[in-house]
């Protein structure tokens, strides 16, 4: 029986019977691997492993009676008097005692926050974007096309150049309010002047945010404020009538919006930013290098006189009206 059940344990029961060699730790091990390996089991496979199991149980040492018990508390078919011997169901009922909760790890305590290196702070500061690099990302943004400018705000995403800091949250919505009701009543006049002051943009830039006619630089603006997506809807269709009659333009920009991350309309509000300072200097630069040049050329064109006031002779004159020497 026991051959034709458990292959290979006939040796064992072999090794049992000498004296000396207590194998029983053993026997209970295999028998109970062999047990586990598959999930039926016929009727005789099952009152034998019964049989064999509740007799060594007994016998065996605390580890290996440990190391059985866990391996047939997971097992789904370990047999009800098995169960019992073990202490895993109530001996009345025969029902599995249910395993206690896994004791919950503490969370780990975040690590202390790291301060910068000075190198690292020389790069951040390094990464700031400079005049001549904002004007060249606004000027490329507005020349650009749809797919074009969807694809410009996707790299800004990844830029290490620095971002503007966020609008703060109690001016953003005061600003998005104001926005939307000047939308919905037309005024484009305190539309752009609500849009520059609350983004700290200048008219001329604004100005240009509202006149564009594709609608992403308004879409960027928007984000910039973290405005919420229906109110964007509604701007795009009461502002710009031009592209609110669109179904296809109310979509595409509904799409941009939704996945314009913030740091792309953060970076690209640093540009409009920085695009004035590079104007500014380019508008005043060549009147003062003239200035410099024509001040130049006049004080190198000025000669000095040949006799200096007060450093000639003077000349007295006798009474007949001769000069005397």
């Amino acid at each position: 029986m026991t051959k034709s059940l458990f292959p290979g344990f006939d040796g064992l029961m072999t090794l049992s019977r000498r004296e000396g060699v207590d194998v029983r730790p053993t026997l209970l091990r295999v028998l109970t691997d062999l047990y586990v390996q598959t999930s039926t089991h016929s009727d005789d496979e099952q009152r034998q492993f019964v049989e064999l199991a509740t007799r060594l149980i007994d016998q065996v040492d605390d580890a290996t009676r440990a190391a059985v018990k866990a391996r047939l508390a997971v097992y789904p078919h370990t047999p009800v008097p098995i169960l019992q011997k073990l202490g895993l169901v109530a001996t009345q009922e025969g029902r599995r005692i249910p395993l206690a909760r896994e004791i919950p790890t503490p969370p780990r305590a975040p690590s202390p926050a790291r301060e910068p290196t000075e190198a690292e702070q020389r790069m951040a500061a390094n990464m700031a974007m400079q005049p001549k690099e904002a004007a060249e990302i606004h000027d490329m943004f507005f020349r650009a096309g749809a797919s074009e400018r969807a694809l410009i705000l996707h790299n800004l995403a990844q830029t290490p150049l620095k971002a503007a800091p966020r609008i703060p949250t109690a001016r953003a919505k005061r600003a998005i309010q104001i926005l939307e009701m000047a939308a919905i009543a037309g005024d484009t006049e305190n539309f752009a002047f609500e849009l520059g002051d609350s983004l700290i943009l200048p008219s001329r830039v604004a100005a240009q945010i509202v006149d564009d006619a594709g609608g992403e630089a308004l879409a960027v603006a928007a984000r910039a404020l973290d405005m919420p997506s229906p109110v964007f809807q509604r701007i795009l269709l009461f502002f710009k009538p031009e592209i609110g009659t669109s179904v296809n333009a109310v979509y595409r920009l509904s799409r941009l919006y939704d996945r314009l991350v913030d740091r792309s309309a953060l970076v690209m509000l640093a540009a409009w930013r920085g695009s004035t300072l590079a104007v500014t200097r380019a508008k005043y630069q060549p009147s003062l290098h003239d200035g410099e040049r024509q001040r130049a050329r006049a004080g190198a064109g000025q000669t000095r006189p040949g006799v200096q006031p007060g450093s000639a002779p003077a000349v007295r004159k006798g009474t007949g009206g001769s000069s005397e020497r």
